[in-house]
């Protein structure tokens, strides 16, 4: 699917990965619910490989980039300037603050996380609709978004993150079929 250029894009592909997500949850077996993350023989550089161990990491992970896009949006729009990170963070350090996302909730059950997501997917899309075309994919229109248009923001924050989110889980589901093999 190309990447979302209006809000009826943006808010058609949101939906279409967030259903192929549950979907493919919904079709995970106990066996690879309960079996841990592994991909420590992988070659795979970036840090979430080795950070998230269960299903449950992942959505918490979903969710806390969504908190940061909501908090984001509305303090913005409030007049309050706010960058999307928070203050001691920021692009080249953001991988420390996922695992302080990932610290935070290790006492979490998957039935919590799994409604968080709920709760914020639902908030995400809310908001979408309260802007326009124009203020969702004209760079400029939000001095707040730095050069980009806020449609990006929710574009990662969403659809793409969906997609990176149903990328390691079917990664973790041929692990556990390669395990069960042998």
């Amino acid at each position: 699917m190309p990447r979302p250029t209006t809000k009826s894009d943006l808010l058609f592909a949101t939906k279409q990965n967030y259903e192929k997500l549950n979907l493919l949850i919904s079709k995970m077996t106990e066996k690879e619910l309960q079996t841990e993350f592994d991909f420590s023989e992988d070659k795979k550089k970036e840090a979430h490989w080795q950070r998230d161990k269960n299903l449950r990491d992942v959505l918490i992970h979903l969710y806390e980039g969504q908190q940061l896009l909501l908090n984001w949006v509305h303090t913005n729009r409030k007049g309050e300037s706010r960058a999307f990170l928070p203050a001691q963070y920021n692009w080249k350090s953001y991988g420390a603050l996922n695992v302080e996302f990932w610290k935070k909730y290790q006492k979490a059950s998957l039935e919590e996380a799994t409604e968080m997501l709920q709760r914020s997917h639902n908030d995400v899309l809310a908001l979408i609709e309260g802007f326009s075309d124009k203020e969702l994919f004209t760079k400029g229109v939000y001095k707040w978004t730095a050069g980009s248009t806020l449609g990006a923001y929710f574009i990662s924050s969403t659809a793409s993150h969906y997609d990176w989110a149903i990328k390691k889980l079917r990664a973790h589901q041929h692990k556990c079929k390669v395990k069960e093999a042998l």
